[in-house]
């Protein structure tokens, strides 16, 4: 991995960011990296977070951030509000028949996780959830191990459901996509060109190791330094590492992004 001063692109016109430990420091938006925000969109380089947090989050992100649309749970949605309009676009992965099924496979999953795997939690915010189940970890419970972590993640593979883990949960769900085939539709629906075609003016950063198919195809693809904590676990790793974890080693890749 390559540190952040050996990154010079001046051409960058799309950044898909994480939120969670990317964006944030220990749970919170601080200013630095949300006044980031704001320099992006000031010199018209559209921010398209890309996270595992549940559609009810990205109604609010995509209307009050300063961004061009939202990417959640890990791929199934994503949501777009158009100001001019005054309209929230928004486009599932899945139709609702499918998700009604999903959603019965899905509470077999956490009745057992719960009854398996002893201090896993629910997510707080998964009764704002569309289309996946999203099984804390460490976020307000007490940090399990990472074997009970692989135990959550197994509970899911023996029904057939995909699993990623985030710096924070485990989040499942049934169905053939993901963080990287969402921002490929997001560009060929929202923009009109393929991301394969651009990717000298696309860029990514992240975090932890449901990051990692972003890592393996961006040849733009960041991470800020608390991925150092995760870094056995990839076999793609990021191109780039910001000096700084969370919020502040997001604010850092700004800046060089920003540098002429």
């Amino acid at each position: 991995m390559k540190t952040l001063t050996e990154f010079i692109n001046p051409g960058i016109k799309v950044l898909f960011s994480d939120i969670d430990d990317t964006m944030t420091t220990e749970g919170k938006l601080e200013a630095k990296a949300y006044s980031a925000l704001w320099k992006l969109a000031d010199n018209h380089i559209r921010v398209v977070p890309v996270t595992g947090r549940p559609a009810g989050w990205c109604e609010m992100i995509a209307r009050f951030w300063p961004v061009d649309g939202i990417i959640g749970e890990n791929g199934a949605l994503y949501f777009r509000y158009l100001e001019q309009e005054k309209k929230m676009l928004r486009h599932f992965a899945v139709d609702e028949s499918t998700r009604k099924e999903n959603s019965k496979k899905l509470e077999l999953i956490k009745q057992e996780v719960l009854q398996c795997v002893p201090g896993a939690a629910i997510a707080s915010d998964q009764f704002t959830r569309l289309f996946d189940l999203a099984v804390d970890f460490c976020e307000d419970v007490p940090p399990l191990s990472e074997r009970d972590i692989q135990q959550i993640v197994n509970v899911f593979t023996r029904h057939g459901a995909e699993a990623k883990v985030s710096s924070i949960h485990v989040n499942g769900w049934f169905g053939q996509y993901d963080k990287l085939t969402a921002c490929k539709e997001y560009c060929r629906n929202e923009y009109g060109w393929e991301l394969e075609e651009n990717l000298h003016q696309v860029a990514f950063v992240g975090d932890s190791p449901n990051d990692e198919p972003m890592f393996g195809f961006f040849e733009n693809a960041f991470a800020v330094a608390n991925i150092h904590t995760f870094i056995s676990q990839l076999k793609y790793p990021p191109k780039y590492v910001t000096p700084s974890p969370g919020g502040e080693g997001f604010a850092e890749l700004v800046t060089r992004l920003l540098f002429k």
